[in-house]
């Protein structure tokens, strides 16, 4: 296994980018970001090798944001002030901000992670597989069938 140092080099924007998809606010993405990284210092030794080091960060990061949730008391939607990235825009035309989370919310998993992560944290097909323990290919085609649904919702919703 890589040094800390290296690891942190290495991994630090992947996870970084993936807790901004989940917070939508830089400044605790980072303080998160660092938190993660003492925690994976902590638990070097009880990483076996069973999974990448990507994934292992992003599980020590999602779980530092679900108690940061919890203690905060955020169980509501997610921040509605974000818009999606303009790579993704001509997908999801036709939705204000605030009803695209709104519809995006509602998703089951992992299409709502996906869609999320793309959407918001601008991860590639790769890095989302990456990070969600799947393959590229997967996220490429769990994101198609979202836009799929958020399109037929915008059609249905039309007529």
């Amino acid at each position: 296994m890589l040094s800390m140092d290296e690891t942190y080099r290495a991994h630090a924007q992947t996870v970084y980018r993936y807790l901004l998809s989940l917070t939508h606010d830089a400044a605790l993405s980072e303080e998160l970001t660092q938190d993660t990284f003492y925690q994976a210092v902590k638990s070097v030794n009880r990483f076996d090798g069973s999974c990448k080091v990507s994934t292992w960060l992003c599980a020590i990061a999602k779980r530092l944001w679900l108690a940061d949730r919890r203690k905060r008391r955020l169980d509501g939607p997610p921040d509605e002030t974000l818009s999606a990235p303009s790579a993704e825009q001509d997908a999801l035309a036709g939705f204000s901000r605030a009803e695209l989370l709104r519809r995006l919310h509602a998703l089951d998993e992992p299409l709502r992670e996906v869609m999320y992560l793309r959407a918001f944290g601008a991860l590639s097909f790769a890095e989302i597989g990456d990070i969600l323990g799947k393959t590229e290919n997967w996220a490429r085609v769990t994101f198609y069938r979202g836009k799929q649904r958020l399109k037929k919702e915008l059609e249905t919703d039309e007529t």
